[in-house]
């Protein structure tokens, strides 16, 4: 019996009959090759290959490239290529598993397209007998043995590594030391060390356990708590091992303080604040790397490094904090383009800590076809607590499509939480208040005729939503709802009050590893004041890329005199399509087809009667950062005015 580490574990042996490597000089190739098994091949010769005896080991065989596996030898150099059969391995049981690891690995493959001389080969096979067996031992094999020999095959060289696995060594017992000290949580943390009594000697699943239990214990609160070096004892005449690791708990701990080192952009306070816990709470190990990981994701932050001190006896930590900051300017631009909505840029800058913490100053423009924009936001993340963010806008926009052109003036402010990459949120809410000034040039009576008003409007809209996605670009699962509602005053010639409420809903499903069928609908009306008496862009407008793709940007539902949507109250949608991966670009690629519909009508309800419906093709380019999609659409039941295709151009699916 021996006792060793995990990393120190008896090697199989290796059995050569190659001779060694001092004795054979590269620079002369065409020497006699002493002890390798091998006569010196005579160019002129033909040699029959060699039978293979009836009770040899199957050859499972090293994929080879094409074109390697019949080699010629260089007759100036005596340098030549070679194949590489090993054979045995099927003993181990899971051969593909070792001959993939091989191959990853092995000197041998990695060289095997360039040529080489006898010697050269003969090192490189006796090194990958060496990383064989040590593949072998790695998963228990510890009496395993590999004979390299090298064979001529008619004009080429044959390297085979022959493998006798043995029997795989058990663990007799498994025993974790001082686990009963965490009292009742002994039980559950000695099912996370998944090594049990019986299992295979593999290394890494020592290690994988390991870290596990580190892991569980710091779950439930053991922030000092160590583990020794795992001690195996192995019986080489049983095939036998048992394993002991020392734990040493400590005491369960709770929260502390926090202080914080380096240049940090955030204080103590405002870091307890993206916390979550507080002072006094039960540790967990996986609150620390959650903090870690939104100091990260504030974008202010470069490095933060968060260790955790012990005192008191260990049973309070506190919390040292180093941070060096990030560059905390931008500059962003977007393009974009939808029939209808015309061609769109916009730039904006920047200053994510213009206001200390995490209080970011954007300026914006847009400069489209059919859409000018300038405006300033504040925007506080983790407003008063985590993930809670404040915003504050102020623009001047002038927007001039069929439907109406509106000269604005807004100011609004709202609360929210939000989703991000990071932390998609199940939930997510807003809740604030706009005032907007607005001159806008539209339909105000039955009659058709356009004209211009101006109206003062304060409203104050909320939004609930739930994602149960899996993705908030490019979702394959789950479902989403949302509802906003936005109760409103409208001052032109007096003033009165009307309610504005939306519903969405999507589902995604899987149907193969390539196919995801997605589909939504969408629910809208205004109640409480005529269609005619509530300002043009404040309306309900359907069509284009965001709605019923086909018809170009607002061009569904009722129409004036001249052709032009005048919006509606009450608004009804959907879309279904299937969303194509190609295999033939590495799923880079993919094709849309899609079926939408859409109803609007100037009551409050929508008119089920009268609907338009759209279908077509789309293309998406999936990018590290999201899907990029072209949808192109055809309206199936098209009126006067409606193109024959509508495009759009945008980031993220369309739903």
């Amino acid at each position: 019996m021996c006792a060793v580490a995990v990393c120190g574990l008896a090697a199989p042996q290796v059995v050569a009959q190659s001779a060694d490597p001092a004795e054979l000089d590269p620079s002369a190739p065409l020497d006699p090759m002493p002890d390798i098994g091998v006569d010196w091949p005579d160019l002129n010769a033909k040699e029959p290959e060699a039978p293979t005896p009836p009770d040899a080991t199957p050859a499972t065989p090293v994929e080879t490239p094409p074109g390697t596996a019949d080699v010629s030898t260089n007759t100036a150099t005596g340098e030549q290529r070679y194949s590489v059969i090993v054979t045995g391995l099927e003993a181990a049981g899971d051969a593909e598993g070792f001959l993939e690891a091989f191959r990853k690995q092995s000197t041998l493959e990695q060289e095997r397209d360039k040529t080489a001389n006898a010697a050269q080969i003969d090192r490189r096979s006796r090194a990958d007998a060496e990383l064989l067996a040590e593949l072998l031992r790695s998963q228990g094999y510890y009496d395993a043995m590999v004979e390299p020999r090298i064979e001529r095959q008619g004009n080429a060289l044959r390297v085979i590594l022959e493998t006798e696995p043995g029997q795989q060594y058990r663990f007799a017992t498994v025993t974790l030391s001082g686990l009963e000290a965490t009292g009742e949580e002994a039980g559950k943390l000695r099912d996370v060390f998944a090594v049990k009594d019986g299992d295979p000697v593999i290394a890494e699943d020592v290690i994988a356990a390991q870290l596990a239990l580190r892991t569980a214990l710091g779950e439930e609160g053991f922030a000092s708590a160590k583990l020794g070096e795992p001690d195996i004892e192995i019986n080489h005449e049983t095939h036998l091992a048992t394993l002991t690791l020392t734990v040493t708990p400590g005491e369960p701990a709770r929260f502390g303080a926090i202080r914080v080192s380096g240049e940090p952009p955030f204080s103590p306070r405002h870091i307890a604040t993206i916390a979550r816990f507080d002072s006094g709470d039960p540790f967990k190990r996986s609150k620390v790397d959650d903090l870690r990981r939104a100091l990260i994701a504030t974008g202010l932050v470069s490095t933060a490094d968060v260790q955790v001190v012990p005192v008191d006896g260990g049973r309070t930590v506190d919390l040292e904090v180093h941070l060096e900051p990030a560059p905390s300017h931008t500059i962003a631009g977007e393009l974009g383009y939808g029939t209808g909505e015309g061609a769109r840029i916009e730039g904006s800058w920047q200053d994510r800590n213009f206001f200390n913490p995490e209080g970011a100053l954007t300026l914006r423009g847009i400069a489209g076809t059919n859409e000018q924009l300038l405006g300033a936001q504040f925007r506080r993340n983790n407003f008063m607590k985590r993930d809670q963010v404040l915003n504050l806008q102020a623009s001047a926009s002038h927007r001039k499509f069929d439907a109406y052109e509106a000269k604005t003036i807004l100011l609004a402010g709202n609360i929210e939480r939000q989703s991000n990459f990071i932390w998609q949120k199940k939930w997510t809410w807003s809740g604030g208040a706009e005032l907007l000034a607005t001159d806008e040039r539209g339909v105000f009576d039955t009659s058709g005729l356009k004209d211009t008003k101006k109206f003062l409007i304060a409203a104050v809209p909320a939004t609930i939503g739930y994602d149960g996605s899996d993705s908030l670009l490019d979702p394959t699962k789950g479902f989403r709802l949302s509802a906003r509602v936005s109760p409103e005053i409208s001052a032109h010639g007096g003033a009165f009050t009307y309610v504005r409420g939306q519903f969405d809903a999507s589902a995604y499903h899987p149907v193969s590893d390539r196919v995801v069928a997605a589909g939504r609908v969408r629910l809208g009306t205004i109640f409480g004041a005529g269609a005619f008496d509530i300002a043009p862009s404040r309306r309900f407008y359907a069509g284009g890329g965001g709605s019923v793709r086909g018809y170009g940007y607002q061009r569904l539902g009722p129409r004036d005199i001249d052709g032009d949507p005048v919006g509606g109250r009450g608004l009804a949608e959907f879309a279904i399509e299937a969303r194509i991966r190609l295999s033939q670009f590495g799923g880079n690629f993919g094709i849309v087809p899609f079926f939408d519909g859409g109803s609007l009508s100037t009551d409050t309800t929508p008119s089920f009667s009268d609907w338009r419906f759209g279908a077509g093709i789309g293309v998406r380019y999936y990018s590290s950062f999201g899907p990029i999609r072209i949808d192109v659409g055809m309206p199936l039941n098209r009126e006067s005015g409606d193109g024959p295709v509508a495009v759009t151009v945008s980031l993220g699916q369309a739903f």
